[in-house]
């Protein structure tokens, strides 16, 4: 990050005393001549006849079913602000799912506002205005123009996303004036919170985040073409990790990991979550993130990654490899049970479901698998009364997929998990077995294996598509596909 506005304060305090005695005030510690100079001589800019972007249809739809669902109320929607990493660097911005579900818009600061009308409401987005030139913001301003890039005009923006736009920055004194019952999505936005404080309650704020979500349970055809792209684009990364296992065996899973992101910001916005390169032992961690172990011929590489496209709707894929090509005896034995257990998961899926049945069937496979290997002591009704296959299996099989890795994650019970499943739903499918690499009840040729398959499945009104299959799941495809592009 450059210094050079560190450089001009420095340079009007130290060798330009004078100038800074007579500045005007407007620009501390730049003389009134640059201040001037910097006001003046630029081209017009602004963009005209853009195009609504490719959502704004489905954006629309979705605030009117938000309106007719708090009829008569103030709901305020913000897309959150930066947040510090470390001292002056912040982390990359990623507008709130539910801000960026209802507007398209992706922009720091950013709110959402629907007013009560007589016949529903009137939605405006509040939005940081272009970079005043005239005050020097734009060159002054560690968020300006000139230090972060250009911004869209408000009038720019209403073209862009089909509502209305004002400055954010009169926002926050208007909502302390507003009267009328009101609700806000927290947690991304305290400032605006905080001019809320007297208006709002916890329990209403937390009935629009819980509406918001269970409205994403259902994909519309264009989240569903996103998701398949974000998919599409994951494979691409699956493929590029395969091709450079050499060089990651030379290095570290970093290498995995890097290679994957390459491809996530080629094609998409970033990863949707933190990739899982796990390898050897570090498979059996269900949320290995490090990514800072070795990767060894004869080890499998558990791969849990997905792409998140520019409209932030992410895949979420896992595949488990054998880093030199070829399973050994047990490993194939492992991974073909999960795998069985992976089909008997997706067959289950398919309209009129339980959300559970597909959890149910995935884990009946696998606890038979365990029994049969005499890992735990029968019968299978049993062990899934008792749930002692867990030791193994550890985790649920699958969870909704969409804006955020784990959507939908604060709707109802008994809309989600005990729910029913219909078309246009997109879930994961995940099965795996895990055995620690100090779990003394299993044989030690178990100890360290670690196997998972997940994919990402349509219900559909027939069934179900798998949006994943571009990626080879049984063991000898796995073997086959790997072959191809390592010759």
């Amino acid at each position: 990050m450059s210094d050079e506005l560190n450089a001009v304060t420095d340079e009007a305090t130290e060798a330009e005393e004078p100038i800074k005695q007579r500045k005007n005030g407007l620009y501390p510690g730049v003389s009134d001549e640059l201040a001037e100079n910097m006001r003046s001589g630029w081209a017009d800019t602004e963009l005209r006849d853009l195009e609504p972007i490719p959502q704004a249809a489905e954006t629309a739809r979705r605030r009117a079913a938000l309106s007719a669902r708090f009829p008569g109320e103030r709901l305020v929607i913000p897309a959150g602000n930066l947040k510090t990493r470390s001292n002056d660097t912040e982390y990359a911005f990623r507008a709130a799912t539910e801000y960026a579900y209802l507007t398209g818009n992706q922009t720091e600061d950013s709110v959402l506002v629907l007013e009560p009308t007589a016949d529903g409401h009137h939605a405006t987005v509040y939005l940081l205005p272009r970079s005043d030139r005239e005050n020097g913001e734009f060159w002054l301003s560690g968020q300006g123009e000139l230090w972060v890039g250009r911004r869209h005009s408000l009038t720019e923006s209403e073209a862009l996303y089909g509502i209305p736009a004002a400055d954010v920055r009169e926002l926050a004194g208007k909502l302390r004036e507003a009267t009328g019952p009101v609700r806000v999505v927290r947690g991304h936005d305290a400032a605006i919170e905080a001019a809320l404080t007297d208006k709002v309650t916890a329990e209403r704020d937390e009935e629009l985040r819980v509406f918001l979500s269970e409205a994403r349970l259902v994909k519309d055809e264009f989240e569903v073409a996103e998701l398949q792209k974000a998919v599409d684009s994951t494979v691409r990364g699956f493929e590029d990790v395969v091709k450079v296992l050499d060089k990651a065996e030379a290095t570290s899973e970093r290498y995995i990991e890097g290679t994957f992101f390459l491809r996530a910001r080629v094609e998409g916005n970033d990863i949707g979550y933190g990739s899982i390169c796990a390898s050897g032992a570090h498979a059996c961690t269900l949320h290995w993130v490090r990514n800072d172990g070795p990767v060894r011929s004869g080890d499998l590489l558990l791969l849990d990654a997905g792409v998140e496209t520019h409209t932030l709707y992410t895949a979420d894929v896992t595949r488990t490899l054998p880093v030199d090509g070829t399973y050994t005896d047990l490993q194939r034995k492992i991974y073909d049970a999960v795998y069985e257990a992976q089909e008997a998961g997706i067959a289950a899926v398919k309209p009129g479901a339980k959300f559970r049945d597909f959890h149910d069937a995935s884990q009946r496979v696998l606890t038979e698998k365990l029994v049969e290997w005499g890992l735990v002591e029968g019968p299978v009704e049993r062990v899934l009364e008792l749930g002692l296959q867990r030791r193994w299996t550890l985790h649920g099989t699958g969870h909704m997929l969409g804006m955020d890795v784990h959507d939908c994650a604060v709707a109802r019970t008994e809309a989600y998990v005990d729910g029913t499943l219909e078309p246009g739903m997109v879930l994961t499918v995940e099965p795996g077995l895990y055995f620690q690499a100090d779990d003394l009840t299993v044989p030690e040729e178990y100890r360290g294996v670690g196997v998972r398959i997940e994919d990402d499945i349509l219900v559909t009104a027939e069934g179900n598509r798998n949006l994943s299959a571009g990626l080879p799941r049984r063991s000898d495809e796995v073997e086959a596909w790997m072959a191809s592009l390592k010759g």
